[in-house]
């Protein structure tokens, strides 16, 4: 795993401690430390200045597909193939919550307050509360298994997709369905709303092929910019 200075390309840290892929790397939101989730089963926590290890967090009995800090970089949240979602103090190392249901992308609310995940092997997307554990929500209507979710940034609506190539945007207070997007041909690996919430990109492709990302009003659902890659796949980094 290697850091890098966004603004000059250099080179700053190369990080070695995981004993097989890295899945998943999330920064705190102060930028002080970065977190990394692993097929080894493990999520490592890291100083993102000397790059030194701080903690390697150990619970998970299937490989680790995704890690998220809570937006005050207290809380780090793990979504594993073993089909569990783990809540884990940062500053300790501590183990708080273990939630069943998700295993493939975990996401906090704006506020921190809710926790949302794609189960992967299943047509379901859930939200519990962050604190509790309580499970809030669980959003049917996929038809294949949903791989990404992301909050809206005032928290008021959750974008999922999936195998399907299908978008669906949800009230993430009440779980009604508000959108639904059959746009891309192939699998939807991530979706990201711009800052403002207006916008909705989703970014699609199929190993060995090349993908695309296309970007949509997140209110009406209508197509605004389409992008195809000539890079074959795609992961989330939108």
């Amino acid at each position: 795993m290697k850091v890098w200075d966004a603004t000059s390309g250099q080179e700053l840290l190369t990080l070695k401690g995981h004993t097989g892929e890295v899945e998943s790397v999330a920064f705190s939101p102060d930028g002080q430390s970065l977190a990394s989730a692993g097929r080894d089963r493990t999520v490592r926590l890291w100083d993102a200045t000397s790059g030194r290890e701080k903690f390697t967090l150990k619970g998970h009995t299937g490989q680790v597909e995704s890690v998220a800090f809570s937006p005050d970089g207290k809380r780090l949240a793990s979504a594993s193939q073993d089909r569990t979602v783990k809540v884990w103090d940062a500053a300790t190392g501590q183990e708080t919550l273990t939630l069943k249901g998700g295993n493939s992308t975990v996401v906090f609310s704006p506020d921190g307050k809710r926790l949302a995940a794609a189960s992967g092997d299943g047509m379901t997307v859930r939200v519990w509360d962050a604190l509790t554990g309580q499970e809030t929500l669980t959003l049917k209507g996929h038809s294949d298994p949903p791989m990404t979710v992301a909050f809206s940034p005032d928290g008021k609506r959750l974008a999922s997709a999936g195998w399907e190539g299908t978008v669906k945007v949800w009230d993430a207070t009440t779980g009604q369905e508000m959108l639904t997007l059959k746009v891309h041909s192939d699998a939807v690996w991530c979706v990201a709303f711009s800052p403002d919430g207006k916008r909705l990109a989703s970014a699609a492709g199929e190993y060995g092929k090349p993908g695309e990302v296309k970007v949509w009003d997140a209110l009406t659902g209508q197509d605004t910019h389409l992008e195809r890659t000539q890079q074959p796949g795609h992961n989330c980094g939108l």
